[in-house]
């Protein structure tokens, strides 16, 4: 098992999203100033203009009233951790607003009513600490997992506040570790002693905004104590320290990490001899430990010990051998996808290793031996053409959680032996929606290089192909992250049964088909991105599906960045856009909270042969006077301390400077995710089920 510590969510897999405008030609630049006053009364009287409308809509406060009781619904399904013997879960309804983190036994929780246990109260703490605090998880140290180190963040953001926590108790430890607000990562080396990542003063965080200098802090002593054990350079994305543990809890072995782009790192494991530099491609990724062997995902072609190994590759190293000489080590093949397959996730049981293989954006779960010299895999007994993710693990055993779910077949948690390949389901989510009389669909678009691009589409059984069925289309395409097959109550209520098509796309950029997909999207070659968006968009219409005048398009972050490339490369194509928490000005992206650490995917703006390419996308700088573009409707959130929030407000404004009516809504807190609470997702979904019904039903 491994726990990476990395400044916040680096590793979160980010989901972000003409001739160039020189930076001091920029007029509508000072709303970058995130919490300033004339720009934070910019926010104010934009939400006020356009909730009017949109709250206004006859639909929204049904849709609103509908997507809060879905989401604060007694009978969802309670996401299971397994820790310390028991079951683990965050919860928040209408009286725990902000959550509780509770847990019960595992014979409890397979009942109807489990009899919950809160161990912190996220609400009571706001209160008495006169904050908005948004649980971000905790940290327990293996294997008793009774001290922990709990993550708070105010508002949402990346930015956290941790410290250590006694589950027994259930309090926080008086003069315990604590580490004030920041983007930080910390992880228990043994019960005195941390390795924490973080801003240690001036010029100790990346240009990326995340922390390269990870030290070794005692208890008891004072944090500028702290010694350095590992340091990455500034120019770098991150640094890192993996504590890598056996099924019982115990340290194996220490990998220090530079991520020294967003895709590509070095890795070297302590040892008696110092820290020896692992033999690893730069784009590969560490992902478990299991049987000893340590598991890594290649995302690059690989040739080691005279044997090549393709991209999507899983191969496996002796720890003891990697240890010794890492040079001298023998990779053991486990999993090679086929051409239209992909490794979606990796995980482990005590003696298993745990692998999502997705075929043509179709889920199996496989488990994988290891005998000694070879790998063996078996294909679990779950349900096929499902979209399948391992919830949970067991260190004790090899029982596992597995979630499945698909379009219009709600979630369902199965509990199993993966040695004895014995599941059963233990918990259902009940339908939110009627799915009986919804059509799904898989077709392909091609693009014009000629790729065949895949989408599911999802519709009423007896649509009829007259070019008039109000349409939304979503895709998000970057980052290696795929867009899977998922149920969503609020979408199936809002949209489907008011006679909407759902469209999800499976374009270039994203992992449906493992890192090659990706690649295939990366920085001078990001136009094949859109184009596949487009393509699907002209297959809807010439299917007869819809029109452009009853075409939406929706995405967040780099989905965000993708519907603003859409509308304003291909604006008569489309007729609504709802645009997330998006990056938009290509030409600052970098300089703007985390957006250095995506230049890996997107290119270098302040180089003028990647401003080449990335210029003629960017859409604050493509926008042009005269175009009949649709009535965009903009998301952000003033707390997201990971794309900025000044993207879509200075897109705004320059639109409207030029004449065009935008909608625009900022939630004050939320982080990237936009909302903190289920009241504000509530909210959001209303607001743009109702825009998206505004514009595009007949």
């Amino acid at each position: 098992m491994k726990n990476i510590i990395l400044a916040a969510s680096m590793a979160a897999a980010l989901c972000v999203t003409g001739a160039a405008m020189a930076e001091d030609a920029d007029p509508f630049q000072w709303l970058e100033e995130v919490e300033g006053e004339k720009p934070l009364a910019w926010v104010k009287s934009q939400n006020e203009r356009s909730l009017k409308i949109l709250q206004g809509d006859s639909r929204f406060a049904d849709f609103e009233g509908k997507a809060l009781a879905i989401l604060q619904a007694q009978d969802r399904i309670a996401a299971p951790s397994f820790r310390a013997g028991k079951i683990s879960n965050f919860w928040q309804d209408q009286v725990n607003v902000r959550g509780l983190a509770r847990r019960t036994t595992i014979e409890s929780y397979l009942t109807d009513n489990p009899s919950w246990e809160t161990v912190i109260d996220v609400d009571a703490l706001s209160k008495a600490e006169n904050a908005n605090w948004v649980f971000k998880g905790s940290n327990c140290l293996q294997p008793e997992e009774t001290r922990c180190l709990v993550s708070l963040s105010e508002g949402g953001k990346d930015a956290v506040e941790i410290r250590e926590f006694d589950s027994v108790s259930k309090t926080f430890v008086e003069g315990g570790f604590r580490l004030s607000n920041g983007k930080q990562g910390a992880d228990w080396l043994d019960a005195d002693t941390l390795f924490v990542a973080r801003d240690w003063g001036p010029g100790t965080m990346t240009e990326s905004g995340y922390a390269y200098i990870v030290k070794k802090w005692k208890r008891g002593t004072p944090l500028e104590s702290a010694v350095e054990v590992f340091r990455g350079t500034q120019k770098d994305v991150a640094a890192a320290a993996g504590i890598w543990r056996d099924e019982d809890g115990k340290v194996q072995a220490v990998i220090y990490s530079r991520y020294t782009t967003f895709f590509e790192s070095e890795h070297s494991i302590d040892t008696d001899k110092g820290a020896l530099r692992l033999p690893l491609p730069p784009k590969a990724t560490l992902q478990t430990l299991v049987a000893r062997q340590l598991v890594i995902s290649l995302e690059d072609d690989w040739t080691w010990d005279g044997k090549k190994y393709g991209k999507g590759t899983l191969l496996s190293f002796s720890l003891d051998a990697l240890k010794k000489d890492p040079q001298t080590a023998k990779a053991t093949l486990v999993f090679s996808p086929g051409p239209r397959e992909s490794v979606e996730q990796v995980s482990s049981t005590r003696n298993r290793l745990l692998v999502a293989v997705y075929e043509n954006v179709k889920g199996g779960l496989y488990a994988f031996n290891f005998n000694g010299k070879a790998w063996q895999k078996t294909k679990l007994n779950l349900p096929a053409n499902a979209s399948i993710g391992v919830v949970s693990t067991r260190n004790e055993d090899d029982k596992a959680f597995v979630n499945v779910t698909g379009f219009v077949d709600p979630d369902s948690l199965y509990l199993g032996d993966v040695t004895k390949n014995d599941f059963k389901r233990v918990k259902s989510l009940p339908p939110r929606f009627d799915g009986s009389n919804i059509a799904v669909e898989q077709h392909e678009a091609t693009s014009p290089d000629g790729t065949k691009v895949p989408y599911f589409i999802l519709h009423r059984k007896d649509m009829k192909l007259d070019g008039r069925n109000p349409t939304l289309l979503y895709a998000y395409g970057g980052f290696e992250s795929p867009s899977l097959p998922n149920y969503s109550g609020v979408t199936g209520n809002a949209w489907l049964e008011n006679g909407g098509v759902y469209v999800l796309a499976n374009i270039r950029g994203g992992g449906e088909f493992g890192p090659e997909w990706h690649q295939a999207g990366l920085k001078e070659k990001r136009q094949n991105i859109y184009d596949d968006f487009h393509a699907v968009a002209e297959d809807l219409i010439a299917k007869k599906i819809t029109s452009s005048r009853n075409l939406g398009i929706m995405g967040g972050s780099n989905g965000g960045l993708l519907v603003g490339v859409a509308f304003t490369q291909r604006p008569e194509l489309y007729n609504a856009v709802v645009c997330a928490v998006p990056l938009l000005d290509m030409k600052r992206y970098n300089k703007l909270l985390a957006g250095a650490s995506w230049m890996g995917e997107y290119g270098d703006p302040d180089k003028p042969e990647e401003w080449e390419y990335i210029k003629k996308y960017s859409p604050y700088q493509n926008l042009k006077k005269g175009v009949k573009y649709p009535e965009v409707f903009f998301t952000t959130s003033t707390r997201d301390d990971r794309v900025h929030p000044g993207h879509a407000r200075k897109m705004v404004a320059k639109m409207m400077d030029m004449g065009y009516t935008v909608y625009y809504y900022e939630n004050t807190e939320g982080g990237h995710a936009g909302s903190s609470t289920n009241e504000q997702r509530a909210k959001s979904a209303a607001l743009q089920y109702s825009y998206l019904l505004m514009k595009l039903k007949d």
